[in-house]
């Protein structure tokens, strides 16, 4: 058992995990709908929708990963999630735009890319990840 291992798992790690994990299953959610409302469904084209439902099947895996990886401490793991928080907010941006349902939705997951940024850049989560800051000696 290495020393990173022993100590505890601090909350700002632990929060980021779990930020992204929801994130992951959000997109998975998500994903899951779309193909089965497309595949039950009568969509005006089958094939784009099926499509459309596979991506959000597949980008899901990369905060789930990553959620994983902050979870077990694994310094991968910071760079896919701050890819996902920072994607995130255009994608939000695009929701609170619309008239819609999405307004709440877009409210939450802007919320989430910005919680979620500030605790992968916390000094806290990058110790505990053992990444160091550029000049910083090993």
């Amino acid at each position: 058992m290495s020393s990173a291992e022993q100590t505890p798992r601090p909350t700002r790690l632990a929060a980021a995990a779990v930020v992204a994990g929801i994130e992951a299953l959000g997109l998975l959610a998500g994903g899951a709908y779309l193909l089965v409302g497309s595949l039950t469904g009568t969509p005006e084209d089958l094939t784009s929708a099926v499509i459309g439902a596979v991506t959000l099947l597949a980008l899901g895996l990369i905060p789930l990963a990553a959620a994983r990886g902050l979870w077990t401490r694994r310094s991968w793991s910071r760079g896919p999630a701050v890819i996902t928080q920072i994607l995130a907010l255009p994608v939000a941006w695009q929701m609170l735009q619309a008239n819609s349902a999405m307004i709440p939705v877009g409210i939450v997951l802007a919320v989430l890319a910005v919680t979620g940024l500030v605790l992968l850049v916390s000094p806290a989560t990058t110790e505990a990840l053992g990444i160091r800051r550029p000049g910083q000696e090993a």
